[in-house]
């Protein structure tokens, strides 16, 4: 039987292995200090080792030990550990020195792959899902033939990320439309409606589930789970924001399956999240991640950039995204407050004519499109008679959750007030898979786009939709129907929605390798970071964060600098991920073999 110094050791055996002259030069220091010195040293002169050229070394490990060398340094430097109020090094020089440390084993993990990249050793090209491959060599051939080789073997690595691809099922498919059909039959019948009342959004938003009793009912169309169930009961008895209209219910399989999953996860939330929100009571402020309140001139605007500022006239929408960053002010569908009175609404349309410098505006909520058309109009035809305003953006969820909304009268108003060489309107929307496809959705996009408005996509990045090409297969299928990607959000990590949050160098890795294969009109969306108070920045920006620590559970902290930072003296925000051991594990309990995301370590 091995003692607990051995089981503690062993813990660490494979970190140690993958760099013994850390882990000696570790071992040897007497103090923290000693230690540090010593590995600023060593890190120095290994560097300096490979750009003398006196180690070579494969060019695409070269990028990656870069990389991992300015990361390493960030982490150890005494500057970093202040600003963390943590020191990873000590943790480390205390393993070497006593055979363990109260570390977590993502801890260790992240210092295993940092150890490997700093020595050449990444094994990560290519790919896991090309590993079947014969890579070709172009050695000594030129020409047709070259050519011909290359073209043979892209076309295999096509199909690799085709098989990967299949796995996503869209609602266009002939057996999910079958299935829905009868689904909606069955939701028809529970609720007494007819095919009319179906395509009438009036009808839709009547029946939309979100009361106490609407419950049973809910339970008799489809199955859920006990932990589902026991979300949605305490839900609506603490008058937590919740809502599903009849159309996204039928998106919904009778019973839970691996197919379904993000749709559920959209509206049906985790007990870790119900939990959260019953302790923070009915002030939910600080749930303000964006800190909307600091950025709102005046009632039902917010404004963090030079030319945009947003429109909230609406505060709720038919049916309520789990992890909605707005779910500090959002109120439950058709409450009567949602509504903006007409003197707050008129005295936010003012402001916009009094600050001549927006030239482009975000109207949003809740969900806008909620609203009567009269009420829509009045809006768009406020902003359109402001000289300066180039641009209006109508964000919405209701080509999703009640596509019927679309309407031809709707879409008139739209194209009312599309002039060209003045002014345009576009539709921004936010879907997150192909599972949540309809042709009727098809159809309010396809009136939509007869009305010369554009349509973008906006995406948020979650564990449920976080799966090798799973957001490859959403941007081909949102082409197909004249949907351009716009944004590819990073799922914060707001406390109360940490069951969806995907570490950062996930959504790296998902652009670098899936994303990157595809046309470049199909992969037209930024993978970003809302810093709060400031927006966003562009996770593919080296200059824009940076890996300062890693934490004793194994997340990593990161210090972003604010596109602010250039125009006036903004502190950097410090973001702790979830732990890329800890999202790995997640993957693998939903059947995911983690070794199939190896590369994400280095994706700093």
């Amino acid at each position: 039987m091995l003692s607990d110094i051995e089981i503690a050791e062993s813990r660490w055996e494979n970190c140690w292995k993958a760099d013994p002259a850390i882990h000696m030069l570790l071992k040897r220091s007497n103090t923290v200090e000693e230690a540090r010195e010593k590995m600023i040293h060593y890190l120095e002169g290994l560097e300096w080792a490979y750009r003398r050229d006196v180690t070579q070394i494969a060019s695409w490990h070269y990028i990656i030990l870069k990389e991992a060398v300015r990361c390493m340094k960030n982490i150890i430097s005494p500057r970093n550990e202040r600003l963390a109020l943590n020191s990873s090094l000590e943790y480390l020089w205390k393993a070497a020195s006593t055979g363990d440390a109260e570390v977590e084993y993502g801890f260790i993990q992240e210092f295993y792959h940092l150890f490997d990249a700093i020595n050449g050793e990444t094994k990560i090209y290519p790919p896991r899902f090309l590993d079947k491959l014969n890579i070709p060599s172009f050695e000594g051939i030129h020409g047709q033939e070259a050519s011909t080789k290359r073209s043979n073997y892209l076309d295999e690595l096509s199909k690799s990320m085709n098989s990967h691809l299949k796995r996503y099922l869209s609602g266009f498919n002939e057996n999910i439309i079958k299935k829905r059909i009868n689904h909606k039959l069955k939701i028809l019948d529970t609720l007494g409606g007819t095919e009319d009342d179906w395509m009438d959004w009036r009808w839709q938003f009547k029946n939309v589930f979100k009361d106490k009793e609407d419950f049973p009912v809910l339970k008799q169309l489809i199955e859920l789970t006990p932990e589902e169930e026991e979300a949605i009961h305490l839900v609506l008895e603490n008058n937590i924001p919740f809502g599903i209209t009849p159309h996204y219910l039928h998106l919904m399989d009778e019973k839970p399956s691996p197919y379904d999953i993000t749709v559920r996860k959209q509206v049906i939330p985790p007990l870790s999240y119900v939990r959260k929100m019953i302790e923070i009571g009915e002030d939910r402020s600080t749930l303000d991640f964006m800190r909307e309140s600091d950025t709102s001139p005046i009632n039902l605007v917010t404004r963090r950039y030079p030319k945009v500022a947003i429109l909230k006239p609406y505060d709720s929408c038919p049916q309520i995204c789990v992890y909605c960053q707005r779910n500090w002010e959002i109120t439950c569908p058709f409450m009567p407050g949602a509504m903006a009175d007409k003197e707050n609404l008129d005295d936010a349309l003012k402001w916009f004519k009094d600050h001549q410098e927006i030239m482009d505006v975000l109207v949003t909520g809740g969900d806008p499109l909620v609203m009567s058309n009269k009420r829509i109009e009045y809006i768009i035809k406020a902003l359109s008679q402001i000289e300066s305003i180039k641009s209006i953006r109508i964000a919405t969820r209701i080509p999703i959750t009640v596509p019927m909304r679309i309407t031809n009268e709707l879409c008139e108003i739209f194209a009312k007030y599309q002039e060209i060489g003045k002014r345009s309107l576009c539709m921004v929307i936010h879907t997150e898979h192909p599972y949540e496809l309809t042709y009727h959705m098809a159809e309010a996009i396809k009136k939509v786009k007869q009305s010369e408005l554009d349509v973008y996509n906006q995406q948020v990045f979650t564990f449920y939709n976080s799966r090798r090409f799973e957001s490859v297969a959403l941007r081909i299928k949102l082409k197909e129907i004249g949907i351009d990607p716009y944004y590819n959000f990073n799922m914060k990590g707001k406390e109360e929605i940490e069951d969806y949050a995907v570490p950062m160098a996930r959504i790296l890795q998902e652009r670098k390798e899936e994303a990157r294969l595809l046309p470049g009109i199909f992969r037209g969306d930024e993978p970003v970071f809302n810093v709060p108070f400031l927006g966003k920045n562009h996770l593919r920006a080296w200059q824009d964060h940076e890996l300062i620590s890693i934490l004793p559970d194994g997340r990593r902290m990161y210090s972003f600098h604010p596109w602010e930072k250039n125009l006036a003296k903004v502190n950097p925000y410090l973001y702790t991920d979830v732990s890329i051991q800890s999202y790995l594990d997640k993957l693998k309990n939903s059947g995911e073999d983690p070794s199939d995301y190896r590369s994400i370590w280095y994706y700093y």
